[in-house]
């Protein structure tokens, strides 16, 4: 019997390449996997390939290549990546592209990966939280959020899947423990004492799997992950007993964040501030138990820390 073809998007990237390799390692499962990517010939890509994945050229920019890659398939796993472009038109036009592409080649199950759409909670009027860019108030959280549409009026059979918080970010998103003037190291976060839902990156893929391999159950629903609920100060401490140092919470308020100054500050500063106002919805949504049925090998942070406490920069 013919497996079932997953053609995944950001093939190369955090959430799709722990998908494509969790789909790679059930060699005797219901699954195989299409690697769609703009760079056939990259490292990544062919390293994919090397793994057994087929690796096929697709542009998220253009719906006819995304046609041609999902032709065939049983399902696909559709991701945008806000951060290379900073574009939230960008990101709903790709996402567009995707959901005409998904209906036109038939797929069974799309995985569309999302999330909230703040405004629904803080409106553009609301003063709580500066308007960005005219008309959003995270930008990178409502455009993802505002096109689920795309998906849904066009009768795609869709899972809305909310990711959390990657603890990789403190490798390669400049969000780790700082060393202050003091000499001691700092892990900053506008989160006050509300809890922030975080995962390992891997797990995302892993998590994503768990809903192929149960079909119909999830299709046409909202649902979320997390390995673990931690607040700041809970996260210093696993940082500090992983580290073999000493870190404190520096709890700053979003005002203080979205002025650091760097690319995205804004964004992120306006994010925090959403999940520290409305911890009982954005936590309520990423059920850990679910989480974990979804994925066995769930890691909690203190699990991350311990494969991953070396690869963190300490500047």
């Amino acid at each position: 019997m013919a497996r079932k073809i997953i053609a995944v998007t950001g093939a190369t990237g955090a959430q799709g390449g722990g998908l494509v390799r969790s789909i790679l390692a059930d060699s005797k499962g219901d699954f195989a996997v299409r690697a769609l990517t703009r760079k056939v010939d990259s490292d990544k890509a062919l390293e994919l390939a090397r793994l057994g994945a087929e690796v096929v050229a697709a542009n998220l920019d253009d719906v006819a290549t995304l046609r041609r890659a999902f032709e065939g398939a049983y399902g696909a796993y559709c991701v945008t990546a806000f951060w290379e472009h900073f574009s939230p038109e960008k990101e709903q036009a790709q996402a567009r592209s995707m959901a005409q592409a998904a209906k036109d080649a038939g797929l069974r199950h799309v995985i569309w990966s999302t999330l909230e759409d703040t405004r629904k909670w803080v409106p553009l009027a609301d003063p709580r939280m500066p308007t960005l860019q005219g008309k959003y108030k995270v930008p990178h959280f409502d455009a993802k959020g505002e096109s689920n549409r795309f998906f849904t009026d066009l009768g795609v059979p869709t899972t809305l899947f909310h990711t959390s918080f990657y603890w990789d970010n403190l490798i390669h998103f400049g969000m780790g423990p700082k060393k202050g003037p003091d000499g001691k190291l700092a892990f900053t976060l506008p989160m006050a004492d509300r809890k922030l839902p975080g995962i390992a990156a891997a797990d995302i893929g892993r998590c994503a799997f768990g809903f192929f391999k149960r079909g119909a159950e999830f299709i046409g629903k909202s649902v979320g992950i997390a390995g673990e609920h931690l607040t700041g100060a809970q996260m210093a401490a696993a940082l500090g007993k992983a580290l073999g140092r000493e870190v404190v919470y520096n709890a700053v308020t979003p005002e203080a964040y979205r002025g650091f100054g760097f690319p995205g500050a804004e964004d992120l500063g306006n994010m925090f501030q959403f999940k520290r106002d409305f911890e009982r919805d954005y936590c309520g949504l990423r059920d850990l138990a679910a989480s974990r049925s979804l994925n066995p090998q769930l890691q909690t942070f203190e699990t991350w820390l311990g494969a991953n406490k070396d690869r963190i920069p300490l500047s």
